[in-house]
This record gives C-alpha cells, structure tokens and sequence, in this order.
C-alpha cells in the first residue's frame, strides 16, 4: 500500500517529466497544442508499460525517450500540413514570465525565443532532436543515440550539422536587458499614442515584420521587409485597433522574449506580437492571431464580433472614416 508521503512523491515526480516533456516536445514542433497531445502520449505510454508489468528503472529517461520519438513522428506529418497552411506559419507563444529560476530563465531566453523555433524549422527532425537533446537539455551523445536509435558518430554528425546552421542564423548582436525594457516602453508608449515616426525610430533597417493568421484571421500574406514598409503597415494595423473598442496593450515576457498580449474590452486575447530586439533594435516583429495558437493562453477573441463591433460603432458616429491620432480605447 503506498503511503501519503509516497503518493505525494510520485505526484511531484510524475508533474517535474510532464513539464520535461513539454520543454522537449514544445521546441521539436514549435506547437503547444501538438506538444501537449505529444505529452499525454508519451504518459500514456508509461503507464501501459507498468500496467503490463515493464520495468521502468527511470520515469525520466522512458518519458524523454518516448516524447522525442513521438515529436519526431508528429514533426514529420506537421511539416506535411504546414505545406498547406494558409499565409506564413510562427510557432504558438508561450507565456514564461513566471519562471523565476535564473538557470532556467537563461535557458528559455536561449532556447524558447521565436526567431530560433523558426530557424529549427528548417532542420532535419532528427538533426532538431540531436542538437536540442545535447546542447540544450544536456544528453550525452551515447543516450541521444539510444533514444535515436542510431550509432553514437551519426548523432555528433547531426548535432553538428544543426549546431552550424544555427549559429550562422543567431542574431550576433545581443541587446542588454536594461536596452530590451527601455525598447519596450518606447514601443508600448509609441504604439499607444498612434506615433509612427517614434516606432519608426525603434526598428532596425532590414526589419521584418510576420502575420500568422493561419486563414481563420485577417493578417499579412507575405513577410514586410525594411523599416519604411513596416511603419505603414503598422500604421495600418494601429487604426484598425482603434475602430475597436477598449482594446488594451499587455506587456508580457513571451518565449523568454520581449511580447505584448492585445486583448479586446472583454478582457480576451486577440493577439500576440513578439519582439526580436538585436543590437538595441527591433529586428522583428512577429504577429499571432490564428486563434488556435492562442487558445492554450486563455479565452480568445471573437474576431468577427469585434468588426462587427467596429461597423456599428463608426455607423453611430456617421464617419466612414478610420479614425487616427491618440489611440482611444488602447491602455
């Protein structure tokens, strides 16, 4: 018979492979909602084994060896559907302002941020797997050849392989912490007051800015490339806000990053938007507003309700106009 004290052991072990396996399912797919049915899989899994009478001499070790099998399987039919996917694809955000470990924030910072996801995309699964199981959870090269079921050499070569073309992708120019909190100030501060010479003033020359409304929201089709176009664009998308009532910037620390939540009147997300700051510059801004990437986040918003929302409040004023200048309802 197992005990409180043991039953509450198991608990606390079972909660510390289940966040394990999300932070290695989550960065293999860049999908909490697919690294999440990657999760309770891999769980599943564990407890068939014990039921069936399998040893497992580490609960750690089987559920990391069966999320990364299993991310790899989901990677490879994903990578199918994304061929499909309407308009450019970004990873879901994921929220990790809470993390209060400093080895671990440093770990996120480093390894959660949006413009690595979308770099591992363009690796091999197993070149992803080799590369995050080493350098960023610390296997040795002998287990990840176990999990992998492949010669030790083969996955120093894949690792390897990922490890260069990170690097040549990796922003070579850091920005400080204390440049990352005063470039988010002034951006918030711009972007509330309609100010598009001070957001102007923010981005890098060859900055790039993305939409991911995956065709359930409006959003842009194509990357925008260059300050100048990316200042109209959001010039654009700051007036749609304001037709919008009550919408409210959040600050939030989004994939270890720099992020804003945009929540409507109701308190529900409308979008995300990451920050890539490089060198004490915006070097990209990405926006999520596929509702299926904010679900796991709270209630989202109704898009459709919000423009409809927006029609009857500029019929009411009798001014077909969008309105410009100070942004409104926008806190």
């Amino acid at each position: 018979m197992i005990g409180p004290d043991e039953a509450v052991s198991h608990e606390h072990e079972l909660e510390q492979v289940r966040r394990m396996s999300f932070a290695i399912a989550y960065r293999m797919l860049g999908s909490a909602a697919e690294a999440e049915d990657v999760v309770q899989e891999a769980l599943l899994r564990v407890h068939r084994a014990t039921e069936n009478g399998e040893q497992v001499a580490s609960l750690r070790a089987y559920v990391a060896t069966a999320t990364t099998r299993l991310a790899i399987n989901e990677l490879r039919s994903a990578r199918r559907r994304r061929e499909q996917y309407v308009g450019e694809w970004l990873p879901s955000p994921v929220l990790t302002g809470e993390v209060d470990d400093p080895s671990e924030r440093a770990e996120m910072v480093d390894s959660l941020s949006m413009a690595l996801l979308v770099v591992l995309e363009s690796l091999s699964a197993e070149q992803r797997a080799a590369w995050l199981l080493h350098d960023v959870f610390c296997y040795p090269y002998a287990q990840i050849a176990a999990i992998l079921e492949k010669s030790e050499e083969n996955v120093r070569k894949l690792a390897s392989r990922a490890r260069r073309h990170i690097e040549v992708r990796r922003p070579r120019f850091p920005t400080s912490v204390q440049q990352r909190e005063a470039l988010t100030r002034r951006f918030l501060a711009a972007v509330r007051h309609g100010d598009l010479s001070g957001l102007e003033a923010l981005l890098a020359d060859d900055v790039v800015l993305t939409g991911d409304g995956g065709g359930k929201v409006p959003s842009l089709a194509r990357p925008v490339h260059g300050r100048h176009n990316v200042v109209q664009v959001l010039g654009i998308w700051l007036r749609v806000l304001d037709r919008f009532p009550a919408m409210t910037l959040r600050p939030a620390e989004v994939n270890g990053g720099t992020g804003v939540m945009v929540l409507d009147h109701q308190g529900c997300l409308v979008a995300v938007w990451t920050l890539e700051l490089t060198g004490g510059e915006i070097r990209a801004i990405g926006s999520v507003v596929n509702p299926d990437k904010l679900a796991h986040l709270g209630p989202v918003a109704d898009f459709a309700a919000l423009v409809g929302a927006s029609l009857q409040r500029r019929s009411a004023t009798h001014d077909p106009r969008p309105t410009t200048g100070d942004q409104g309802g926008r806190q």
